[in-house]
């Protein structure tokens, strides 16, 4: 089975190469094509009696990304530590092993996702799997097999056992014929990566379960999120979270983006605030199932000056990867949200000067910047 073998050799060398990205996460996968091993139900679980209450039971598939843990943390804090299962395939830092449920889970294996969900009295998923933009380009049929096998075997389950499912979308899920500034919710999307049609392909099989099958699936297009919790990886919009960690360190940053590229972002803390908010909305309240949401929207030099007002000296160099830039050319550079703000009480708390300082508070100082300051 030589495509078995070498999608298995390029998930390990994914693995090795790449950390969290901004969006949505990157999660391995063993091999295409092989019956996994079985793993019994609570065989892999830290932690798992569940409380008897009316809150709902989550599973978070992908959950080891930039968005898995925050989102568990704060659902825990909502609905009780143990009625939240955090999953992915990757073995956890011993910190989110011990801060609450932890299991094992393969979204290619549909038998075994299953057997988690009704064992386990999952109500609530939320599917974080996925690889992402520039990640996906490397690697097309990994990308197709994650994105797209994943999420039907994600949709099947949660329209057999009547989970509310969230499925997050992307600004890459427009491409360069949709209008950019702003987008609003309905366009022409067309986009021209594996990850962006994924994405498109979520959006329309999400809202197809729910209209044949009744299926309450909600679903967010995230803009670039950005994280001091997490490395930066696989997505395109992570010179944004690179820029903090090279200040601190040498005070010196190259940038993959032109300086005048502008994409909308987003504080780690709005995105789940978001996240939480629609999945708690009244169903009665949602006129769409997918909605955009934005807080704040920077180019790269933009996002420059304002760290430089804590790292003066922050030489910034700019060394355009084409790849990233065509991609980065193609999304949108203004999110219209206004739906969502007016169906379900969207607002954001962080525009730009709140978000850097945030991220220089959370990363830390060093004499560069306390001098600054």
């Amino acid at each position: 089975m030589p495509i078995v073998r070498n999608l298995g050799r390029a998930a390990s060398q994914l693995l090795q190469s790449s950390g969290c990205g901004c969006g949505v996460s990157l999660v391995p996968v063993r091999g295409i094509g092989v019956s996994p091993r079985q793993v019994a139900s609570d065989a892999s679980f830290h932690s798992v009696t569940f409380s008897e209450s009316d809150h709902p039971r989550v599973l978070i598939t992908g959950g080891l990304g930039q968005l898995g843990v925050g989102l568990a943390k704060l659902l825990r804090k909502r609905f009780g530590k143990n009625n939240v299962i955090l999953s992915d395939i990757r073995k956890p830092a011993d910190n989110v092993f011990y801060s609450g449920p932890f299991i094992f889970a393969d979204i290619l294996d549909y038998k075994n996702l299953r057997e988690i969900v009704v064992n386990n009295r999952i109500t609530w998923l939320f599917h974080y799997s996925a690889l992402l933009s520039a990640v996906g380009e490397a690697n097309v049929p990994l990308a197709r097999s994650v994105n797209i096998t994943g999420l039907h075997n994600v949709l099947d389950i949660a329209a057999e056992h009547n989970l509310r499912l969230f499925v997050p979308s992307t600004i890459g899920a427009f491409g360069p014929t949709s209008p950019r500034d702003p987008t609003p919710d309905l366009c022409i999307q067309r986009p021209r990566t594996i990850y962006g049609v994924s994405k498109v392909h979520a959006e329309l099989m999400g809202e197809y379960y729910h209209y044949r099958y009744g299926l309450d699936f909600r679903c967010l297009r995230y803009p670039g999120i950005i994280s001091a919790d997490s490395q930066p990886g696989g997505g395109t919009t992570d010179y944004a979270v690179k820029i903090f960690h090279d200040a601190i360190k040498t005070g010196k940053f190259k940038c993959y983006l032109r300086p005048d590229t502008r994409l909308p972002m987003m504080y780690i803390d709005d995105c789940l605030k978001a996240t939480l908010e629609v999945m708690e909305a009244p169903a009665e309240s949602l006129t769409m199932r997918t909605y955009n949401i934005s807080a704040m929207s920077f180019t790269p030099e933009e996002l420059a000056q304002e760290v430089q007002k804590y790292v003066p000296e922050l030489q910034m160099t700019y060394n355009v990867d084409q790849v990233r830039q065509a991609i980065a050319d193609s999304w949108p550079m203004n999110f219209d949200d206004s739906n969502a703000r007016r169906d379900w009480g969207w607002k954001h708390d962080y525009d730009l000067p709140e978000l850097v300082t945030t991220m220089f508070s959370y990363l830390g100082s060093d004499s560069r910047i306390a001098q600054a300051n």
